[in-house]
């Protein structure tokens, strides 16, 4: 499992503001939605990694998730007791002066242009099954006409979560940072990706990796989102044999081949990969607890930050 393109987009355009209507210049940026936490009884599995006198926690975040969803938190608080640091993902830091900036200056990366629609550079059955799914999540039937392919499923995949109650913008990482002030526990940002950096991405994503990744955003809301919601609540009883076996569809599978046949995109995820190794390997070199919130799908992935973390010889014991 990776994490998704339209998935790495969306956390984007959530950072940025671009999920509401065309911003202005008095609107703030986008809050995130609020994680309930409540300690009554033990909620998403941790992995325990360790060596010798170190121990690693990780508590693997999982997005979308349900807007009610409560997240319970009671192993996690009992390790933060005896823990010394948390690490969380740094989060984009974005104005409203960068919007605006991007806007004027990457246009052309977000937008089509030379007057062109989407429904000129999709292909026409991949078009006519967004028009479907586009009648059914909005009103204006020329919705996201002006927005390249892949910022136009980020658009509709959104909007068909909202209509599910899913939402890709609850903050794990703030609930996190919240429980560490609460038992006096030092957090560290680790930095992943910039704005920049995703920006870099889209510009290299070829346009055949692009609808491919299109396809699965659109096969995501046409078949897929129950299967989500059932992926979330297993996530919130920590029951990860379930999430493993609740398969992604083909398309997916086709997306990530294609991005693993280029770069940009590929490079960016692998980048993560590995900044979230060096910063676990950084803390099992020394004594002591830590605990790290970090995407499930590159702990579970094939070749993920587990499977490194075992090729390396330190021992894993999953939740």
């Amino acid at each position: 499992m990776r994490m998704r393109t339209v998935t790495l987009i969306a956390a984007f355009l959530s950072a940025v503001g671009l999920w509401a209507s065309p911003c202005r210049a008095d609107q703030p940026p986008a809050v995130m939605d609020e994680v309930v936490v409540t300690g009554e009884r033990t909620g998403p599995g941790m992995w325990l990694v360790h060596r010798g006198a170190a121990q690693v926690w990780i508590l693997g975040s999982m997005s979308p998730l349900p807007k009610d969803i409560t997240w319970r938190s009671k192993q996690v608080e009992q390790v933060l007791d005896g823990a010394s640091q948390v690490l969380v993902q740094k989060p984009f830091e974005i104005g409203i002066a960068r919007i605006l900036w991007l806007l004027l200056t990457e246009r052309s990366v977000l937008m089509l242009t030379g007057g062109k629609r989407l429904k000129d550079v999709l292909p026409a059955d991949l078009h006519g099954r967004f028009a479907a799914q586009r009648a059914k999540y909005a009103d204006d039937p020329n919705k996201w006409e002006r927005f390249r392919p892949l910022i136009a499923a980020a658009f509709l995949q959104q909007a068909a979560f909202h209509q599910v109650h899913l939402s890709t913008r609850l903050d794990l990482g703030a609930a996190m940072r919240e429980l560490a002030k609460k038992h006096r526990v030092r957090v560290e940002e680790i930095k992943i990706a910039g704005v920049s950096d995703v920006m870099e991405a889209l510009k290299t994503l070829p346009p055949a990796t692009e609808n491919a990744c299109v396809a699965a955003a659109l096969v995501t809301i046409e078949s897929d989102l129950p299967r989500l919601v059932d992926r979330a609540q297993a996530w919130a009883s920590g029951n990860v044999e379930r999430i493993a076996k609740l398969r992604e569809p083909a398309e997916v599978d086709a997306c990530r081949a294609a991005l693993d046949a280029g770069v940009g995109a590929a490079d960016l995820i692998a980048r993560m990969r590995r900044t979230w190794l060096g910063a676990i390997e950084t803390h099992l070199q020394q004594s002591g607890v830590t605990v790290a919130v970090m995407n499930i799908d590159l702990l579970l992935e094939p070749g993920g930050v587990l499977d490194e973390l075992r090729a390396k010889g330190y021992e894993v014991v999953a939740p």
